[in-house]
């Protein structure tokens, strides 16, 4: 089976912030901005590091972590879903919500019966 690309995440999809650290670690933490939080704006995920006093380090981490996350993998597998048949999610709900592929039931002396539209 070969692989396909089901979603791209770029730099323009992410918000990466950078922190000082705090904590043990002495002067070095408190005048770097060695802590990276990386969040993925459309799934609303979040992945932060501040472990390594190196701010590439803790942005790999970071990145890392956010892709871990339970958001995360659930908007991975909602792009699988869009990916898979060619079609939006929402294109999908709207195809299924048009008159003709609705039938409307009601009780008719105790029996379902379809009610015309």
């Amino acid at each position: 089976m070969s692989k396909q690309i089901v979603a791209s995440v770029t730099k323009a999809d992410l918000e990466i912030q950078t922190f000082r650290s705090g904590g043990p670690g002495g002067q070095h933490q408190n005048k770097t901005d060695s802590g990276v939080r990386i969040i993925h704006r459309e799934s609303g995920s979040v992945g932060e590091s501040r472990s390594d006093r190196s701010q590439h380090t803790n942005k790999r981490l970071a990145f890392k972590r956010m892709t871990e996350t339970p958001k995360f993998r659930a908007w991975v597998v909602k792009k699988a879903a869009e990916h898979q048949d060619g079609q939006t999610l929402e294109a999908k709900v709207d195809e299924m919500l048009k008159p003709e592929n609705l039938c409307i039931e009601g009780l008719d002396g105790g029996e379902w019966t379809a009610i015309p539209a």
